[in-house]
């Protein structure tokens, strides 16, 4: 079974993007790129990587915690990622390490869901792997020759 969404980015101004998705509700968010290039307002790509890779992480695990019967006290977590520069100069994420701080009410329910949680984060599991992404860019009509 395959499952698709849509998001929407629009420029603003600058670095500074919109961004919306397609689910009635969900509010829209803002991005920016750091000092000196935008004005660091708001997160940037990378930012948002990191977090929803921790996020998808934190959920797999209370969500695996949870069918075992075992609700989660409190639930944090710490994502440190590393950039670096490629051969060619290019910044690229280069690697990221999360550490998660359940706080459980069942220590064997948890010590259960550690071997399988990883494995059902969607995000984590698409990063690790490689996405096949591809790019098209299309002119507005006025521009195309």
């Amino acid at each position: 079974m395959q499952e698709e969404f849509i998001t929407e980015l629009e420029m603003l101004h600058d670095y500074q993007f919109n961004i919306s998705f397609d689910d009635e509700g969900l509010a829209d968010v803002r991005s920016d790129e750091p000092v000196p290039v935008g004005s660091g307002e708001y997160p940037n790509a990378t930012r948002y990587l990191s977090a929803a890779v921790g996020n998808c992480l934190c959920a797999s695990l209370a969500f695996c915690l949870r069918k075992a019967r075992s609700e989660p006290i409190s639930m944090k977590a710490r994502v440190r990622t590393v950039l670096g520069r490629t051969d060619k100069g290019r910044l690229r994420v280069q690697s990221m390490q999360v550490t998660i701080f359940p706080e459980v009410d069942d220590p064997a329910k948890l010590e259960r869901c550690l071997p399988l949680f990883q494995d059902f984060c969607t995000v984590s599991a698409a990063v690790r792997e490689g996405i096949d992404i591809q790019v098209s860019v299309e002119l507005p009509k006025s521009e195309q020759r």
